[in-house]
């Protein structure tokens, strides 16, 4: 596909919203489980016998 203009590119035909939405809420929800594991991790070095 070929675009004009950087607005045609963020627009991709019509299906921008979609796009980029899409990208958004998969970036969410990879930064929600990084922030998860982060938290988990931190739980399990604060009990006994836990990792440094």
């Amino acid at each position: 596909m070929n675009w004009g203009s950087a607005g045609d590119f963020l627009a991709m035909g019509g299906h921008g919203l979609y796009v980029w939405g899409s990208y958004a809420v998969s970036a969410a929800a990879v930064l929600v489980e990084v922030l998860g594991l982060r938290a988990r991790l931190r739980r399990a070095a604060a009990q006994p016998g836990g990792q440094p």
